[in-house]
């Protein structure tokens, strides 16, 4: 095993655009591999582009039906009428759809392959994590599941076990509907409460169909999480299922729409804290996954000042040389923000938090909502892996 990074990158992985005004400005990709250009991480990781995915490798997840009309509305999208969810308010068609959509689960697909042979160690394709579509359906911005695919990737490939880690402020739902009987597959998600935020699901109750008992975690946070709490629940939960699991490989996703800052929900997490997350979930792919990892990203709509910042400290990491938080974000890439958004960029690399975090071992607080929410997940999946609750 070569021991080192990839970060798979092509240009055209912008083109998964749904028109002005949406959420999901494609800017934050090019803002994001300028940033990783400008910190010289292109020089410490191989970045590599992968083949756009076939309709063979689309199938491992994708119903054909669904495939063939994402390529329909992508060569005619007034033909779009809200079937398949194409069409719609959140995933509006576009010219190219299927093109750039294929091309982004290319990269995943591709980086997954990429780990398991060992050509690389980590491997990080940050216009992944498109975590909400389904099989037979786009949902969410979503239209084609990369995450899932991955995984399905490294199954195919021989492994026997796979760990996903998602820790996007929405439930990762369309990655653990493939696999919820899947006892090959652990999926664990951190997101925010299902009655505050989109899509409604992710309860702590919803732990895996019956031949895979435990093999679905959920921790449903409150509203107005912050850095501590949202580590201590990430620490609280997943190294204990990891070691329990022991995964073949780690895959992870890196949502940034956690961040106080993010328009589209409601914790109160910074930079800061994500970084300590991605660092964490690092470490937690050497101790339990002979250091294998796939790093994705996913939501996040502060396409300025949060995202580039948050998944370069996560390309960073991966290449084995992280960022000191304190860094002042280069000259060079603060001007290109502006060309391009006429905002002006970030200064430095941290929001101004060291995150700090009670260990779950130091006690629980039964008056603490995110405790209770902590606890509830403990209790729901726990003893399934032979885990005190």
């Amino acid at each position: 095993m070569s021991g080192g990074a990839r970060v798979m990158w092509d240009e055209a992985v912008t083109g998964y655009d749904f028109g002005a005004g949406h959420p999901m400005d494609p800017v934050r990709l090019a803002l994001t591999m300028r940033l990783v250009e400008s910190f010289g991480l292109d020089r410490r990781a191989e970045v590599v582009a992968a083949k756009a995915a076939g309709a063979s490798s689309l199938g491992l997840v994708h119903h054909a039906d669904y495939v063939a009309a994402v390529r329909r509305v992508s060569a005619d999208p007034s033909s779009a009428d809200g079937s398949y969810g194409l069409g719609t308010e959140d995933d509006p068609a576009f010219a190219g759809m299927h093109e750039a959509s294929a091309l982004i689960a290319g990269q995943s697909m591709g980086a997954a392959e990429a780990v398991w042979r060992g050509d690389a160690l980590h491997a990080v394709n940050f216009a992944g994590g498109l975590h909400h579509a389904m099989p037979g359906s786009a949902a969410g911005f979503c239209v084609y599941n990369d995450a899932a695919l991955a995984i399905a990737r490294f199954l195919e490939l021989g492994a026997a076990r796979v760990a996903y880690v998602d820790v996007d402020v929405h439930h990762g739902d369309g990655v653990q509907a493939v696999f919820w009987n899947d006892p090959r597959v652990l999926t664990i998600s951190l997101h925010e409460h299902p009655r505050t935020l989109f899509p409604g699901t992710g309860w702590a109750e919803e732990t895996g169909g019956p031949d895979a008992e435990g093999g679905a975690v959920n921790v449903a946070l409150p509203p107005g999480t912050g850095d501590g709490g949202w580590l201590r629940a990430l620490h609280a939960s997943v190294p204990e299922l990891l070691d329990a699991f022991q995964p073949d490989v780690l895959v992870t996703q890196h949502g940034a729409d956690t961040h106080i800052e993010d328009p589209l929900a409601h914790l109160a997490v910074t930079v800061d804290a994500q970084r300590a997350a991605a660092s964490a979930l690092h470490d937690w792919a050497h101790a339990y996954a002979d250091g294998r990892w796939l790093a994705l990203g996913g939501g996040g709509y502060a396409v300025v000042d949060v995202v580039p910042r948050s998944w370069t400290h996560l390309v960073a990491i991966a290449a084995g040389a992280p960022i000191d938080p304190a860094s002042e974000v280069p000259e060079e890439w603060r001007q290109q923000v502006y060309a391009r958004t006429r905002q002006p960029g970030p200064r430095r690399m941290t929001d101004g938090r060291e995150p700090v975090w009670r260990d779950w071992q130091e006690g629980y607080d039964p008056a603490d909502a995110l405790d209770q929410a902590v606890l509830a997940t403990r209790r729901a999946v726990f003893p399934a892996h032979g885990l005190l609750p």
